[in-house]
């Protein structure tokens, strides 16, 4: 082979090499966080709490925002109630979770002193030097100590697609150049709301508020079911659920979420609402026949515990087992897809959810 054909050909792969590493780098990782609810309130109220993981954004304060360096887990972004009047906040991941800075120092079981301990301790280190609040939260408002140690109280699924990091770096510079006073109102400017509106932005008109559905309200379950009805529509988004788990002893396991209609009807509000009004109940229940009952959550989704929370960062590949796409994080090198009949089977068992509820 001649000189020339030879440094043809090496030229000719390198750019091929440059391309593919470049699209690779290219591409972000986030996911609407579903977070079910829990205790007394998610008895009155059992629709749950949405926030959006992001891979690529991380938190410099709980209200400053950067592109995150190697290594980072990326940060979680949601909207809260009464925490100093502040509309957005974003906490690493980890802390968010766990209430700890590494994953090797979560607790396998929690108890109520062992919880209040490590939130205690991660506010005086974190919070208080930034002069935020330490009033806790109750039954009425959000505190502080709702940003932090998540998995003590509920099991949460991370609905994970793929975002460019064009888009990631456009909402770091919205957010951080926008006023960030608080528009919390429970029904119409809550937690989802503040979600829907992130992924408006990332995706342009996939996600505008629902009149019919829940009185107009936007609930967790229901903006969760309008990503997994977009996804289908955009494969290119490879939308893919994780499941992580509530750190046992704190609290009850919690609850499974449900849309606003399907809490009227399937709890006792729905006898106080038929003696005073029976055709607003059969209104919600036929409403609840048609658009409640879908199932969101696929057979046997995988659980991340918390040294695999890396999968998050990692790009979505089909049939790519959990251990893979940890070791493809951690190393940052080319791993082997293997087959995984549980990711097949959970994504068979999401699809046969949906038309079983679009029929």
């Amino acid at each position: 082979m001649g000189t020339k054909k030879r440094n043809f050909i090496l030229i000719y792969f390198s750019i091929l090499a440059m391309i593919a590493a470049g699209s690779t780098t290219a591409c972000g990782q986030a996911a609407l966080l579903l977070e079910e609810p829990y205790g007394f309130f998610g008895l009155l109220n059992p629709t749950g709490h949405n926030a959006i993981y992001f891979a690529n954004i991380c938190a410099e304060t709980p209200t400053r925002l950067r592109r995150c360096q190697p290594g980072e887990l990326g940060s979680v972004i949601s909207r809260y109630g009464g925490v100093d009047g502040l509309d957005w906040l974003a906490i690493p991941l980890i802390p968010y979770l766990y209430s700890v800075e590494k994953a090797e120092e979560v607790p396998h079981r929690v108890n109520r002193a062992d919880v209040r301990a490590l939130r205690e301790a991660y506010r005086e280190i974190h919070f208080a030097p930034l002069g935020m609040s330490d009033r806790a939260g109750n039954l009425l408002r959000d505190g502080w100590d709702q940003l932090v140690g998540v998995s003590y109280e509920r099991r949460i699924f991370a609905f994970r697609f793929d975002t460019t990091r064009e888009q990631d770096d456009a909402l770091i510079a919205r957010l951080n150049d926008s006023r960030n006073v608080t528009h919390f109102h429970l029904l119409y400017s809550n937690c989802s709301d503040y979600a829907r509106t992130i992924l408006e932005f990332y995706f342009p008109g996939g996600f505008h508020r629902s009149i019919l559905s829940d009185a107009g309200i936007t609930t967790p379950k229901q903006l969760t079911y309008k990503l997994v009805r977009w996804s289908r529509k955009h494969p290119e988004a490879k939308l893919d659920v994780f499941e992580i788990p509530q750190v046992p002893g704190y609290r009850r396991l919690s609850r499974r979420n449900k849309n606003l209609v399907e809490s009227f009807t399937t709890t006792p509000y729905a006898i106080p609402m038929t003696l005073v009004n029976p055709y607003l109940a059969a209104c919600v229940f036929v409403d609840y026949l048609a658009r409640g009952r879908v199932n969101l959550i696929p057979r046997n989704p995988r659980k991340l515990a918390p040294m695999e929370l890396a999968v998050l960062t990692v790009p979505a590949v089909r049939n790519e087992n959990a251990a893979d796409a940890a070791l493809q994080a951690r190393s940052a090198a080319p791993s082997n897809p293997v087959a995984d009949p549980a990711t097949q089977e959970a994504e068979s068992g999401l699809k046969e959810g949906l038309e079983k509820h679009e029929q």
